[in-house]
């Protein structure tokens, strides 16, 4: 019987300036933008951790060190709040990263795509598969995503690619795969390319956000130099990867925000509003109210 592979290391590259979203992002990382009460890095760590991740690997750049601020312990606020009787508030501040998770933080030093900030990571990760995960992508299911994958991963033991299906006319906005023939959510690769146009795109599957490599790539993202946009691609790295070993595409389930633009971020932080156990009713009220009045 095959031993379940456990993945202790996630990525999570958060080197980018989020120019979508200035002047909110001049001065703060965009994966500390909130939703409702918590910044996005946040919810991506609690999915890495979900998944079975202890080691959390963030790839940062300029501008980033609230990041790091976040995920470190305040001892002064903590006491404050202990002194006003705040002790759900102490609870939740302390439980932004358990006690078992560390952090390791790693500068980018130059802004070489995503594929180099991966690259950046491998004096953490070693050899072994570990996970990364796009803060922009904010997905939500009854199972977390990455520990969906981390089932397919102990099936197949090879690098597989969390891909959904967009719009043809988007195509453009994604690395796009070629799949297989079969059926179920799993399936081999056969192709990848980067930000295809719709008439060159092999098909409408994203790749969103969301990947487990092996240590492999590594080797190939070494090699292969810059490409589109002058940036060392991971698609590209994933190409030449496929070349020595097989890489799956999974179908996750679940809903996927696009955080990444305002729109996208916008619906996330409704839908997450009206979620939530304590604002949710009240909200809901109000938009109730706001949508006869429009």
């Amino acid at each position: 019987m095959r031993m379940k592979a456990t993945i202790r290391t996630a990525v999570f590259p958060v080197a980018g300036r989020g120019t979508r979203f200035l002047p909110a992002t001049k001065a703060s990382p965009k994966e500390m933008l909130p939703v409702v009460d918590k910044p996005l890095i946040q919810y991506a760590v609690e999915e890495a951790l979900a998944a079975g991740a202890r080691r959390l690997v963030f790839i940062t750049g300029a501008s980033k060190r609230a990041i790091e601020d976040h995920f470190d312990s305040d001892q002064e606020l903590e006491k404050l709040l202990v002194s006003q009787g705040k002790n759900e508030l102490v609870r939740q501040l302390r439980s932004v990263l358990p006690s078992y998770a560390s952090c390791i933080y790693i500068r980018q030093p130059a802004p070489l795509g995503l594929g180099h900030a991966v690259l950046c990571a491998a004096p953490a990760v070693g050899f072994e598969p570990f996970f990364v995960h796009l803060a922009d992508d904010l997905i939500e299911g009854e199972q977390p995503c990455l520990a969906q994958m981390a089932e397919v991963y102990a099936e197949v033991h090879a690098s597989v690619l969390g891909v959904e299906q967009v719009p043809k006319k988007e195509t453009d906005k994604y690395g796009i795969v070629a799949v297989e023939r079969g059926s179920g959510p799993v399936r081999r690769l056969r192709s990848i390319v980067e930000k295809p146009k719709p008439a060159a795109a092999p098909s409408n599957l994203a790749v969103v956000g969301r990947y487990i490599l092996t240590a492999r790539i590594f080797e190939h993202l070494e090699r292969i130099g810059r490409g589109a946009g002058g940036e060392i691609q991971l698609t590209d790295g994933i190409a030449r990867l496929m070349q020595d070993e097989p890489v799956y595409a999974y179908r996750f389930e679940g809903k996927r925000y696009d955080c990444g633009n305002k729109l996208g971020y916008l619906q996330a932080t409704v839908e997450h509003a009206l979620a939530h156990p304590e604002l949710g009713a009240p909200f809901a009220a109000y938009l109730r109210r706001l949508s006869r009045d429009i």
